[in-house]
């Protein structure tokens, strides 16, 4: 039986303009990302940004995506999974390896996300886990509101959130002087 030949650079290249045509975000990491422009042009971003995951529930997903868009307008590299998973990839293991290697992690409370089980739970859990490697002072975890929502009493003994209702702009450029203002001290 022959064995399947090694993938050479031009299946490479077909798998990346295939993923940047599906509108994914292809990222180096410590290099760059990779991305199709509104004009369909194949952009590079030097890698460089604060890197800020992003939790949610699939309910939440469109939301979260304005959110992503607007923190990677303003220079940060956002993390979604919708936007940075490729096909075929163990999702499990680069959820956790994209947590690991975040400087925030921003998880998008609502009712949906608190009424039931998911892996956003799972993935807050981890991060306040990781928490407890940063500085006291540092806001690694820095929750947000995307509605009027109970929070988790272990959340609101220790981390100030942010809404981004009913006004979302405000809310916005309250995560994003937030994010601005703390150097993390390791990466």
């Amino acid at each position: 039986m022959k064995e399947p030949a090694e993938p050479g650079l031009e299946d490479i290249v077909k798998v990346i303009r295939q993923c940047l045509a599906e509108g994914l975000t292809i990222d180096i990491e410590a290099v760059g990302s990779l991305r199709t422009d509104e004009k369909g042009q194949i952009r590079f971003r030097p890698a460089g940004g604060k890197r800020v995951f992003l939790a949610y529930t699939i309910e939440d997903a469109a939301f979260v995506e304005t959110l992503f868009q607007a923190l990677e307008d303003a220079g940060f590299h956002p993390w979604m999974d919708r936007r940075k998973l490729l096909p075929g990839q163990n999702w499990p293991k680069a959820i956790e390896r994209a947590i690991s290697k975040a400087d925030f992690f921003v998880p998008c409370f609502s009712q949906h996300a608190l009424s039931r089980p998911s892996r956003f739970h799972a993935e807050l859990r981890y991060a306040l886990e990781r928490a407890a490697e940063w500085p006291l002072e540092y806001p690694f975890v820095i929750p947000v509101r995307l509605e009027d929502c109970p929070l988790p009493r272990q959340i609101t003994a220790q981390l100030q959130y942010i809404d981004l209702f009913p006004e979302p702009a405000a809310g916005l450029r309250k995560l994003l002087s937030t994010i601005r203002a703390m150097s993390p001290s390791a990466s």
